[in-house]
C-alpha cells in the first residue's frame, strides 16, 4: 500500500513537471528563415506565430508568388523547429516516446 501512496506522489510530481515544461515552452522562441534570411518567422514553443519579418529586396511587385512561397518556406522553417524544441524539451519526461496528444 505504501508503494502505490509512494508511486501515486511521483506521478503528481511528474505532472506537475511536464506541465511546468509545456507552459515554458511557450516562452521559447525559434526564428525559421527563407531566402537567405530575406524573411524571418518567429514562433514559441507553442507552434504559434509571433512575428513575420520581410526584407525589403524581397518585395518585387512583379513576382508576388516568390515572396508568397519566401514566406510559407519561413513559417514550415519555424513551426519545424518549434516541433523539435518541443520534442526536445519533453523527451526528458517521456523517454523519447512520442505520446500522441502530449505536446
Amino acid at each position: 500500500m505504501n508503494n502505490m501512496q509512494q508511486m501515486m506522489r511521483q506521478v503528481k510530481k511528474m505532472q506537475e513537471q511536464m506541465l511546468k515544461a509545456q507552459e515554458e515552452l511557450g516562452k521559447k522562441e525559434v526564428e525559421g528563415t527563407a531566402g537567405g534570411g530575406a524573411v524571418t518567422v518567429r514562433a514559441n514553443g507553442h507552434k504559434k506565430i509571433l512575428g513575420v519579418t520581410i526584407k525589403p529586396e524581397a518585395v518585387d511587385p512583379d513576382d508576388i508568388e516568390m515572396l508568397q512561397d519566401l514566406v510559407l518556406a519561413a513559417v514550415n522553417d519555424a513551426l519545424n523547429k518549434a516541433e523539435e524544441l518541443a520534442s526536445q524539451d519533453m523527451a526528458k519526461f517521456t523517454g523519447g516516446l512520442k505520446i500522441p496528444g502530449l505536446f
